[in-house]
């Protein structure tokens, strides 16, 4: 192939805004994280889930009535379909929940009439219908893959913990679930990554809804998108104690391998959400009488940054990942639902994406993602091939 054929890319659009957006901010240099003007450490401190969700649909806080209004339509959209819950137990129990999701999310439309119509009330009524319908796929089938009956929703308890409860079928401590409605907020959004991307991308065709976030989820179930904080729960198992984290680290080091949940493709200081996470994870450990993965945790992130300091000159920090892992094992939560789990937050991201995407007019965007793609195959240029009968080919 002539080099002269060969084009200069940027893969992967790393650092090429494709769209204008009102939703998120994301300010590596400086680790701030910002939903719509609010920065994430105001909003996981002193906001609920039901309020961020609000914020990201609706573009602003909701009021006192507004609130209470916006979480009886949630409780009134947690009941599955009448048929969805057979599908679920008809599935094979070692299906990967992310999978799972997949196929259930999209069923949630049965219960929606309005599906469809390019309406902002309509879309509005669907979002809240998968961010509410969610939360009871991934518990109904934790359950179901166990041999348990699901949980039915409990109206008197908040978004967190009713998922918490339909989990085990026990209303969660009230820290406990203050803790999972933090987590929830924080990965409530994040701006263009993969999976939004990908709601956005499919959203620009007009499709409704539910197949982009049933697109979201799929792109969300890649390992390196979602699954980061599965595989920090996975290295620090391997570690096991203390005295084996320097020799860990030499290994990655010296093999050129990564250390999970340390590094972040935007970040160039510590996440912001993993300074908030870090206290939790502690204090989880503490209420479970087991904070040896916060321990090993902390230890860990000290001595890596040194070693990276000291070995290689330059810095590295947490992500959201690396804390995460420890805060929700300690809650009891199986590692393999910490990607689906990933998905009942981000749903309400996505969601308020694909409404800007089909509905903003603010600001001028594609109306159809429709990229280039340079062809560099072996017949490049003016040359083409001859089509030559089966009988000529050898």
């Amino acid at each position: 192939m002539n080099d002269e054929c060969t084009p200069v890319l940027n893969t992967g659009l790393r650092g090429i805004d494709v769209a204008s957006s009102k939703i998120c901010d994301v300010r590596g240099k400086e680790g701030k994280l910002i939903y719509r003007g609010y920065r994430i450490e105001d909003l996981a401190e002193n906001a609920t889930f039901e309020e961020v969700c609000f914020l990201l649909l609706y573009e602003r806080l909701p009021g006192k009535q507004e609130l209470a209004d916006f979480d009886v339509r949630l409780k009134q959209k947690r009941r599955l379909p009448e048929n969805l819950v057979p599908l679920l137990k008809s599935l094979p129990k070692k299906m990967n929940p992310m999978d799972v999701l997949q196929i259930a999310a999209p069923m949630l439309i049965q219960t929606d009439g309005n599906a469809g119509k390019e309406n902002m009330e309509h879309v509005l009524y669907s979002a809240e219908n998968l961010i509410a319908g969610l939360s009871t796929i991934i518990a109904a089938w934790d359950r179901i893959r166990k041999f348990q009956a699901p949980v039915m929703p409990d109206n008197t308890l908040g978004h967190a913990a009713n998922f918490l409860y339909m989990l085990t079928n026990e209303p969660p401590k009230a820290e406990v679930a203050q803790f999972f409605d933090a987590g929830l907020v924080m990965h409530a959004e994040h701006s263009f990554n993969a999976s939004t991307f990908t709601a956005r991308q499919v959203a620009s065709t007009k499709a409704h809804i539910y197949a982009a976030i049933s697109a979201a989820i799929g792109s969300l179930s890649g390992p390196l998108h979602g699954g980061a904080n599965v595989r920090v729960m996975q290295m620090l198992m391997e570690i096991k104690s203390q005295e084996n984290i320097a020799p860990y680290i030499d290994n990655i080091l010296d093999s050129g391998g990564l250390i999970m949940g340390l590094g972040h493709a935007v970040y160039q200081t510590d996440d912001p959400r993993a300074l908030i996470l870090a206290p939790m994870s502690r204090r989880m450990g503490e209420i479970a009488g087991d904070t040896r993965w916060y321990d090993l945790s902390r230890e860990l992130e000290i001595k890596a940054k040194e070693a990276f300091k000291k070995r290689k000159d330059r810095d590295i920090f947490c992500n959201v990942d690396f804390y995460s892992a420890s805060l929700f094992y300690a809650m009891g939560i199986s590692m393999d639902l910490f990607s689906p789990i990933f998905a009942l937050s981000r749903v309400s991201g996505w969601c308020a994406h694909v409404i800007e995407e089909q509905f903003a007019t603010a600001a001028p965007k594609p109306s159809l993602y429709r990229p280039g793609a340079a062809y560099v195959g072996e017949y490049c240029g003016p040359d083409e091939c001859r089509f030559a009968n089966i009988e000529e080919r050898e």
